[in-house]
């Protein structure tokens, strides 16, 4: 029986990602560093910083990882008036809410994170937001989701995540939770 549930953000409560590929083109240019739009959807939850070091490293560039990951966020603040809803998941959210207990784990930044939650009208559904900075191991390591479900004060076992990437969906599992994998249900109601 779940008594519990964890969304990721990114894609999955709210549709960010174009925004996120716009700030990303931006910066990769300016820096000269190469990012395919399929290798950023496929590294989908993997915090800023941590796609610019892996970036460094395969290229043979220095990077300031910090600093272009601060200006990417700067970048993608930009287009935040963009953001839209994803409906069918926010749906899920609002019919839960006050029901069930329910957490975010997000491999973005809280600043961030807290204003998409405040510009689509649901902060108030989540008793917890976890980020990137509140866990040692990034997606697709559970930490996030099993720091999130401790938040919430329900075991993983009893928790139903949602998320949109293969990364996350690897967290899910990894964490013991009922998964959804939002881009099934988006098809459906497609």
């Amino acid at each position: 029986m779940i008594q519990g549930l964890v969304f990721d953000c990114d894609g999955t409560l709210a549709d960010t990602m174009p925004a996120h590929w716009v700030a990303w083109r931006l910066v990769a240019e300016r820096h000269r560093f190469a990012f395919t739009e399929e290798r950023f959807y496929a590294l989908g939850g993997v915090p800023s910083r941590h796609i610019v070091e892996m970036l460094s490293r395969e290229q043979g560039i220095a990077l300031n990882a910090q600093a272009i990951a601060l200006e990417k966020e700067r970048a993608y603040l930009g287009g935040l008036a963009n953001v839209a809803p994803v409906k069918p998941v926010v749906a899920i959210a609002l019919e839960h809410h006050g029901k069930l207990p329910m957490a975010v784990a997000s491999g973005g930044t809280r600043p961030v994170i807290e204003m998409v939650l405040a510009r689509l009208g649901i902060r108030h559904c989540f008793q917890a937001v976890v980020t990137s900075e509140d866990v040692v191991n990034q997606k697709p390591a559970p930490d996030i989701f099993l720091e999130a479900a401790r938040r919430i004060g329900v075991t993983p076992e009893r928790c139903r995540g949602f998320e949109d990437t293969d990364l996350g969906m690897q967290a899910i599992r990894a964490a013991g939770m009922d998964e959804v994998d939002i881009r099934e249900l988006l098809r459906k109601d497609g």
